[in-house]
């Protein structure tokens, strides 16, 4: 990844962290945006690249605007974009369909979908110029939706549905989009033999960052539109 550029949004949750270290290991600059800029300045510590490899953007990713702005920030700091990792979400459920509170659905679709929506409206010209890689990381629920997940699981279907037709958008281009579904995110450590059955199924961070990395690779050149399922 010399010499690459690698953009993060929700470089600050769960799963970000990881996905940074991991590329930046590998060389990339990165982009990485989050809501507060405090947390990304943390991170940025963590990270011990040169300044010169890494952007830091407290972006509302709600606001099209904000959205679109960064991404013309990225091409003006870095001159091109090699990967997209659109890792915002967040989740609301537990309850039967008909009890699920609107503003939780309404916020959903804000986390789920609308983000989604303005990332790959704002990106997917960079991607296609330089041959770049989106990746979604998306739940089985999208697929597979249980009644008390059914809001989570519509905005994840809707993200999904996003990328699977940027994917269709890019062919013959050289840039490619995929999903990456997990049943559940845990940081990087080892799992003790007896950790219950829930904490066995999360996939480790790092191990989500590494099918990234090799997503990011001439072997995965003719990858797009698939979704890859970790877990069991």
């Amino acid at each position: 990844m010399e010499g690459k550029v690698v953009v993060i949004s929700g470089a600050t949750g769960t799963l970000g962290p990881a996905v940074a270290r991991v590329f930046a290991e590998a060389g990339a600059s990165l982009a990485l945006c989050s809501r507060r800029q405090s947390l990304l300045e943390e991170l940025a510590a963590q990270l011990g690249v040169p300044e010169s490899r890494v952007m830091l953007s407290a972006v509302d990713l709600h606001s099209e605007l904000q959205t679109r702005q960064w991404a013309s920030d990225v091409q003006r700091q870095f001159g091109r974009v090699d990967a997209v990792f659109h890792l915002v979400g967040g989740w609301r459920g537990g309850s039967r369909i008909e009890d699920f509170p609107t503003q939780d659905w309404e916020w959903l679709q804000q986390v789920l979908v609308q983000t989604t929506w303005h990332m790959i409206r704002a990106f997917a010209p960079l991607l296609q110029a330089f041959g770049g890689r989106f990746v979604l990381v998306s739940s089985p629920q999208a697929q597979l939706p249980s009644y008390t997940n059914a809001a989570y699981a519509a905005g994840k279907a809707a993200a999904e549905a996003l990328t699977l037709a940027l994917a269709d958008q890019l062919r013959g281009t050289g840039a490619t989009a995929n999903i990456i579904s997990v049943p559940g995110i845990a940081p990087f450590q080892p799992k003790p033999p007896e950790s219950p059955p829930e904490t066995q199924s999360l996939i480790d961070a790092e191990a989500i960052a590494r099918t990234m990395l090799y997503l990011c690779s001439p072997s995965a050149a003719h990858l797009s539109g698939q979704r890859i399922h970790l877990g069991t």
